[in-house]
């Protein structure tokens, strides 16, 4: 679907766009939107309030065709609810219902001229974004590896924004798409096979955007994991037969001197649980474990396609996560990157082992800030469902700079996230009798002694954790990828 602005003034009226369809707002209390007033010359729009044919309700819809005085081909209302100004989440089903129609007409092109500059606690930047994201969504696909695929997106392909033609929304218009891009590009990859999407292919797909938007790269690979001493990421990879990658991107966008955002991402591409495995029911969806990884790719695809004015380092660790003769033991001991041994009590608490040795490498890029995303643990789902990823950070002003400025990216974009605690208390649940540290703590906050575990790792920065196991993929009849945190993660950097 291909997006543009379509400004109207006095002397380019609403009345006399040529399209295949315009979708304007009504209300519950019978008023219409502006640009519903105006198509309404000849009260139609009027008379189907009054019949009942549509009762204004957020997300109802009704099809007029032929409107008198009205160029277009059809007209589509919409209902925005019960609120004037509309509010967030009547806006969003208004534009979810609109897509939707606009997907079994036989359009080429529509026009949706709802409200983008009166959603209520919200700047018309926001609104693109909910368009844009709502007809890439629309249009999205997971049959990659069908052999039949799913019945393409068969209604309007080119979709107008009735927004002013300023600098500022186009910017925000550009910028809706980089995102979406980044979206889908993660997407894409949480959703391959895990015999396809192996860290060979993340390095691959690493080498692409590098050639695609002219990012420096590098993969290092086994030998050179070994010499960096990296003990406990290799620990993880040792009962697997895919080698391990450690792929570093640079985006160089900012002054020599400016020093760099760090984004590190988890990419265990299956993960088994190890000697420590799994049950069998649902261990499909542990292809998606590679989510972290993903969303710094798709993240670089965003910031790559915008030019972003900074310097962003991209790190993921990628590797398997398998059970065999090879393969590191429950209670066997490694030594980290930084020095620090590890007990591995439970070989399937690994994503905090491969992070730890990601996070002492980024040390060398002397970081503003560091952020690792992670399909860290289930214990976040536990604490807060599907809908918010959850963000520790130290409690200084360093951490608390940062963590608030990843809750207020969250909170601009949808792509919600809340803050969760760490501290000596939860280091305390991470003792053992053997090494410095144990790779899991005793029973409670689990999601909280993870990144308790990692904060040992980031001392030499500023760092936050995010933990995306309940947003980053969805179950059931709706199994895939969401493509989260992306617009969390790029709207952070364009805030910065």
């Amino acid at each position: 679907m291909d997006f543009s602005i379509k400004a109207f003034d006095a002397k380019n009226t609403i009345t006399s766009a040529k399209t295949g369809c315009v979708a304007v707002g009504v209300y519950e209390n019978k008023k219409l939107t502006a640009e519903a007033k105006a198509l309404d010359g000849k009260g139609e729009i009027t008379a189907a309030l009054k019949s009942g044919d549509i009762t204004g309700k957020a997300g109802t819809t009704l099809l007029l065709r032929a409107i008198q005085g009205a160029a277009a081909e059809r007209v589509l209302l919409v209902g925005l609810g019960a609120d004037e100004p509309v509010s967030e989440k009547s806006f969003t089903s208004g534009v979810n219902a609109a897509i939707k129609a606009f997907s079994t007409l036989g359009a080429a092109d529509a026009i949706i001229a709802l409200p983008l500059t009166e959603v209520k606690d919200r700047d018309t930047a926001w609104a693109i974004r909910a368009v844009v994201q709502a007809g890439r969504e629309a249009v999205y696909r997971s049959d990659t590896q069908k052999s039949k695929k799913d019945p393409a997106y068969a209604g309007v392909k080119k979709l107008a924004l009735s927004v002013p033609n300023n600098a500022a929304n186009k910017t925000a218009l550009a910028q809706a798409i980089a995102i979406a891009n980044g979206m889908e590009l993660t997407k894409d990859l949480g959703n391959l096979s895990a015999n396809v999407c192996t860290p060979t292919y993340l390095a691959n797909v690493a080498k692409k955007l590098a050639k695609d938007y002219k990012f420096e790269v590098e993969i290092l690979d086994r030998k050179q994991l070994e010499a960096l001493k990296m003990g406990s990421f290799l620990s993880v990879t040792a009962g697997s037969e895919q080698p391990p990658k450690f792929i570093v991107l640079k985006h160089k966008g900012g002054k020599a001197k400016d020093a760099p955002v760090v984004l590190v991402g988890k990419g265990i591409t299956f993960d088994t649980g190890g000697i420590s495995i799994k049950a069998g029911p649902g261990m499909d969806e542990m292809k998606y474990d590679m989510c972290g990884a993903a969303s710094v790719l798709g993240t670089f695809r965003a910031i790559g396609e915008m030019g972003l004015d900074q310097n962003v380092i991209g790190i993921v660790a990628a590797c398997e996560n398998m059970p065999s003769g090879r393969a590191t033991k429950p209670g066997d001991i490694v030594t980290s990157m930084n020095g620090l041994t590890i007990e591995i009590l439970n070989t399937d608490a690994e994503g905090r082992l491969i992070l730890c040795d990601a996070l002492t490498y980024a040390e060398r890029f002397n970081p503003a800030a560091v952020i690792d995303i992670a399909t860290l643990t289930g214990a976040c789902i536990v604490a807060l469902g599907h809908h918010h990823s959850g963000v520790f950070a130290r409690d200084d002003d360093a951490g608390n700079k940062l963590a608030d400025g990843l809750l207020s990216a969250g909170k601009a974009t949808g792509d919600t996230a809340w803050r969760l605690p760490i501290g000596e208390q939860y280091n305390e649940q991470l003792k053992s009798n053997f090494a410095d540290l144990a790779n899991i703590g005793s029973p409670g906050g689990a999601s909280c002694t993870a990144a308790a575990f990692l904060e040992n790792f980031t001392r030499k920065y500023a760092w936050a954790h995010v933990d995306i196991a309940g947003t980053a993929w969805k179950s059931g009849a709706a199994k895939g990828a969401t493509g989260r945190p992306v617009p969390l993660l790029t709207t952070f950097l364009l805030n910065r």
